[in-house]
């Protein structure tokens, strides 16, 4: 079974290819320690609610943007093996003390797919 997991996170907008670049470039780390593929969008269309949204979830600012990412796993076992190895990668320490977004902010979780339509089926 499919294990994802899922990332909201505020970045301000003239940081986008700064952020694209740290997600291109973690993507061959990740890929290497199991996951099947990783997903980043850009704010598009983010409205606001009434009661909650991800601008409130993430407590973004004005010029920020939301991102909504995934990263895929065969499973949750693969996923939670790679987390140290992933800490300890050397290619990790290219990323540096600077993020292009503010992690204390940033809202993740792990999901089991209940439903998986797919239009190749």
């Amino acid at each position: 079974m499919m294990y994802v997991q899922g990332f909201v996170i505020p970045v301000k907008d003239e940081n986008k290819d700064a952020y694209r670049k740290v997600a291109e470039d973690f993507w061959p780390i990740v890929k290497d320690y199991g996951a099947l593929s990783q997903v980043e969008c850009w704010e598009e269309d983010v409205k606001d609610g009434q009661h909650t949204d991800f601008r409130r979830a993430v407590a973004a600012e004005a010029g920020e943007k939301v991102v909504f990412s995934w990263v895929l796993w065969p499973d949750r076992a693969t996923c939670d093996a790679s987390h140290e190895k992933l800490m300890q990668d050397e290619r990790m320490k290219a990323f540096g003390d600077e993020m292009p977004f503010d992690g204390k902010r940033m809202i993740f979780g792990g999901f089991s797919p209940i439903f998986w339509g797919d239009a190749k089926q």
